[in-house]
């Protein structure tokens, strides 16, 4: 008798230690699994499963909140810990978010705080404005030393210390704020020439610093767009009477990879772009209904989004002005904020219905779709909680694991961006075995259980309620339409694109 015995090494039959799975051998003969696909798609449900049973995104809120809503928020550039917010009550409060706590309180406005930013420096320099139509100049280090992140944390202690109250020393009752070592370092005002007899002519509603150059960018009530030198304390160039409009401009953002080009949105329903080397603009979108924000992607900056009071979020290619590349649904309210992630891949969205969501970039608009993605403009995951109101402003940090996002109900809550993912370091296991649970949801995402499971969220009642409205409602206009198109004169109605709906007309420069 002829005997064949089986022999393996050492190495590939001992376990590396005595926590370690014993290593088994499998037979990868396709005849010797003839369930194989039933067996994998058995996994694909249970990895979808336990994708939903760990998804808790919320992680916490950051302690010593406003005491009224958050107007707005910016996160800084260059360093992973330190952000910034405003309030409609005049205070500007600088964090940590490391540790998740309140650095320091600025008495840095007498009205709404309407814009915050970060300079692209390392000291730590951003900047503020106001609707009184003042921008002072802050750091997030106290004055005495500030190229140590230690201060950070001492600043706390300073913090509970007894300070001067405010004093005015303007006739018109603007507050300069009081002194504190973070400032201000400077005030900035437009000439006293250009105000007018309107109460807000000079307000300021958005500021932007530039990504490489020092100085920054303000939108203001009297239908203009100001330059300014941190060196200098009036404008070094103004945009004024765009394409004929004398509608307050209310966002303005610098391009991340054009130096000399600029984008503003305004109250008219427009979307312009600028060229700050020639002092003139560009060329302009008029839509159907307004823009309340608006972001370049920081990895392809030919793309930026918009969100609109259509209660939808729209990306366009600055090379194709007359038509959006993308259109993503699902809010009920007006679109207040958006922010793009630092791959460039997904933005964020904050909405007056007290939601937040994630949309994945669409292949169309020519970025690679994040794992997950989907080619329907739909919201990858939504975020509520029962006590968070109306959303003004979001953000992602830059490590792009975490998303902030400041409400009416005067706090800053910290989420996961994915809401599934451990916090910590993972195992080569875990990761291995993550990777291998996110391609069977994937493999499988089209078939009814997995589509079901990864698909469904739970949303607050009212929002269901609207977004089922909003579902008959669109019926009823595709059904009016198709009428129209079906009993007129051949030729002569055709149906009308969605996407090309939003757009009233383009101008060019003038």
């Amino acid at each position: 008798m002829k005997v064949k015995a089986l022999s393996r090494s050492q190495s590939s039959t001992t376990r590396s230690s005595l926590h370690d799975l014993r290593p088994t051998h499998k037979n990868l003969n396709p005849s010797s699994h003839p369930q194989a696909r039933a067996r994998e798609y058995t996994r694909a449900v249970t990895a979808a499963k336990l994708d939903r049973m760990f998804a808790q995104p919320f992680v916490g809120e950051l302690k010593g909140g406003h005491v009224d809503a958050v107007s707005c928020m910016a996160i800084c550039r260059t360093n992973l810990c330190p952000a910034v917010s405003g309030c409609v009550d005049g205070t500007v409060r600088v964090w940590d978010l490391q540790h998740r706590k309140m650095v320091t309180n600025l008495e840095a406005h007498s009205r709404r705080v309407s814009g915050v930013t970060f300079g692209n420096g390392i000291d730590g320099m951003f900047y503020s404005c106001g609707e009184e139509g003042i921008v002072k100049a802050w750091s997030i280090f106290p004055r005495e030393s500030y190229n140590t992140t230690s201060d950070m944390e001492s600043s706390d202690d300073e913090d509970k210390k007894p300070k001067a109250k405010r004093k005015s020393n303007n006739k018109k009752g603007e507050d300069d704020g009081a002194e504190s070592p973070h400032g201000p370092h400077n005030v900035y005002r437009l000439p006293s020439s250009r105000n007018n007899l309107h109460h807000n002519s000079n307000a300021f509603h958005s500021i932007d610093h530039h990504w490489a150059d020092n100085q920054f960018a303000t939108a203001s009530s009297d239908a203009a767009v100001h330059l300014w030198d941190p060196e200098r304390s009036t404008p070094i160039s103004t945009f004024n009477n765009l394409w004929g409009g004398d509608d307050t401009v209310t966002t303005v953002r610098y391009n991340p990879a054009e130096r000399d080009l600029l984008a503003h949105c305004s109250n008219d329903r427009g979307i312009g772009l600028h060229d700050t080397r020639t002092s003139s603009p560009l060329q302009k979108t008029i839509m159907s209904m307004k823009c309340n924000c608006l972001e370049w992607n920081p990895m392809e900056p030919y793309m930026f989004v918009v969100g609109n009071e259509d209660y939808n979020a729209y990306t366009f290619d600055m090379r194709k002005m007359h038509r959006p590349t993308g259109m993503y649904k699902g809010h009920i309210g007006a679109v207040m904020s958006v922010a793009w992630s630092p791959t460039g891949t997904e933005f964020v969205t904050g909405s007056y219905d007290k939601t937040i969501r994630m949309f994945s970039v669409r292949k169309e608009g020519g970025t690679a779709a994040h794992a997950g993605s989907n080619s329907t403009g739909v919201a990858r995951d939504i975020y509520h909680t029962k006590r968070m109101q109306r959303v003004f402003c979001v953000g992602y940090t830059l490590d792009h694991k975490y998303i902030l996002s400041g409400s009416d109900d005067t706090n800053i809550r910290l989420w996961k961006a994915r809401s599934s993912e451990k916090i910590g370091q993972l195992s080569t296991r875990e990761e291995t075995s993550l990777q291998y649970r996110q391609a069977l949801v994937q493999k499988y995402v089209h078939l009814p259980d997995v589509k079901r499971i990864s698909k469904s969220r739970r949303v607050p009642g009212f929002v269901k309620k609207q977004t089922a409205m909003a579902l008959v409602q669109k019926d009823k206009r595709r059904r009016k339409e198709g009428n129209v198109v079906k009993h007129s004169k051949p030729g002569s109605k055709k149906f009308t694109d969605e996407k090309a709906k939003v757009i009233v007309k383009t101008v060019d420069d003038l």
